[in-house]
């Protein structure tokens, strides 16, 4: 096993406007554990440890090319400390103005009487404080999304939306207020922080280019490559794993790109979950479910959409939908690179085609050919922060009422996210009629054999599945109208 790099110099991150210094850290130390148990901050709290609860939710600031400041609410409890290097950490206690003066969000928690225990209660303000930051005055529907990754056991969660509403009404403070937030004294201490050298410590690697990262990585192939780490953290909060020496891929300018690229949009492999989406909304609108239901915010701030496709998960909500819009991964192995669909990346449960030393760079979804038919649902328990039992994303192209093209890409429905071959061989070339769907619907038997799990049975998946691809037929046809998805009885789920 290749060595770690010696340290190279202490990890750097403001808070309340101080730059921490910290001295070769431990690279699986969580931001929870270290405002815990070393900085003494105990107002961010440990509830579930695997970034379901929002108890431990704070705000982070980056630096954005447009000379400003970005914050965006994340889950401490699963976000590894190093990866704080060269930003802003706001917590619950940042946010006490002169003579301990409540914050607007505070100040409208406790007069619309929206906690108590106060467990919860720091994760929540957090929250909104992070929407009070981007959006002056957040209707309803933002409110809520915003706490999409909160959870309340005692209050109820109308009097904490009525806060939400209600925090852009009160005067702006002496500190945190938007304009505070954006100060150059602020900006100057993260322009100062970026001009340091990439961070290198025992077990922690953050090459600050493409061509440092895989030379890295090709030099230490048994390395793990970090990106948002919602799915690695676990590995370590719930599992207590030890982890092989990491490799950060979110200080490296050009995977955090979004770019119009020959042949569609290019997405790479260090850009957000909460950035990737509203841009492929642009091109294919159908997605807006999975866009609000992936997860919760702090988790799509925190999650890229490559590391979601390259885990691999039969369960990644993005992988139908990539699957369904042809997808190609850009991939690189040292100085080598290669275009692979993203339907021959997956062999089987959690393995993938990439070799060793090898990484995905980005991913290239085609642009919207204006006449295709999509569509994308999630079957879950609930509306918010739940793992699907079945997910999809259909594609059709026809040429006047005949099915030319058909990708239908499933979730849930065996060891890999994959297509409905059969299933689509049905559609291909037949009218687009009840009656192709119903032969489709019947192909599907020979496309999937699913498992029965906490989730959903076998049945009912095959049951869903069928019950989806008509529901996009009649929608098409304008049969019906489509409606938000709601949570299931857990009683239909059950084995």
């Amino acid at each position: 096993m290749t060595s770690a790099p010696a340290a190279t110099r202490p990890l750097q991150f403001v808070l309340d406007g101080e730059v921490i210094c910290i001295e070769d850290p431990a690279p699986t130390m969580t931001v929870l554990q270290y405002l815990r148990d070393v900085a003494g901050r105990c107002g961010t709290k440990e509830g579930c440890g695997e970034g379901d609860c929002g108890a431990c939710t704070v705000v982070l600031g980056e630096r954005t090319d447009a000379a400003g400041i970005h914050y965006s609410a994340i889950n401490a409890c699963i976000r590894f400390l190093p990866t704080l290097d060269g930003r802003e950490l706001v917590t619950v206690e940042s946010l006490s103005g002169p003579g301990g003066a409540p914050h607007p969000v505070q100040s409208a928690m406790i007069d619309l009487h929206a906690a108590q225990c106060g467990f919860c209660t720091p994760g929540f303000v957090m929250s909104l404080f992070g929407l009070y930051l981007n959006q002056p005055a957040p209707d309803r529907d933002a409110v809520t999304l915003s706490l999409s990754g909160n959870l309340c056991r005692c209050t109820g969660y109308r009097p904490i939306i009525d806060a939400g509403l209600a925090m852009g009404n009160y005067p702006a403070p002496q500190r945190w207020s938007r304009e505070d937030a954006q100060s150059a004294d602020r900006r100057a201490k993260l322009d100062g922080m970026a001009s340091a050298g990439p961070l290198r410590s025992r077990g922690y690697s953050a090459p600050r280019n493409v061509d440092e990262l895989a030379d890295e990585y090709a030099a230490s192939p048994e390395s793990l490559l970090l990106a948002g780490g919602t799915d690695i953290g676990l590995w370590v909060t719930q599992s207590l794993r030890e982890l092989p020496p990491l490799i950060w891929l979110g200080d490296i300018d050009a995977l955090r790109r979004i770019e119009s690229r020959e042949g569609g949009l290019w997405i790479g492999a260090a850009v957000t979950l909460t950035e990737a989406w509203p841009a492929l909304l642009t091109q294919y609108p159908e997605l807006a479910e999975q866009t609000e239901r992936f997860a919760s915010t702090p988790i799509r701030n925190s999650a890229t959409l490559c590391g979601n496709l390259a885990n691999g998960s039969p369960i990644g909500d993005s992988l139908p939908a990539m699957l369904a819009l042809d997808a190609l991964l850009d991939l690189r192995c040292g100085s080598n690179t290669r275009q692979l669909p993203l339907a021959q990346f997956y062999l089987d449960y959690r393995r993938t085609a990439l070799q060793p030393g090898e990484f995905v760079q980005g991913v290239l979804v085609p642009l919207r050919n204006t006449d295709d038919l999509v569509a994308s649902y999630k079957i879950a328990r609930r509306q918010d922060q739940d793992i699907s039992a079945v997910s999809v994303t259909f594609r059709i192209r026809r040429a006047g009422t005949r099915v030319i093209e058909a990708r239908l890409a499933f979730g849930g429905m065996a060891a890999t996210a994959k297509r409905a071959a059969a299933t689509e061989q049905a559609l291909t070339g037949a009218e687009w009629s009840l009656e192709a769907i119903r032969t489709a619907q019947s192909a599907l038997t020979l496309d999937f054999a699913p498992l029965s799990d906490l989730r959903a049975s076998s049945a009912y998946r095959l049951e869903v599945a069928a019950a989806v691809l008509e529901r996009f037929y009649r929608e098409s046809t304008g049969e019906a109208v489509r409606l938000p998805t709601t949570p299931l009885d857990p009683a239909e789920l059950a084995p």
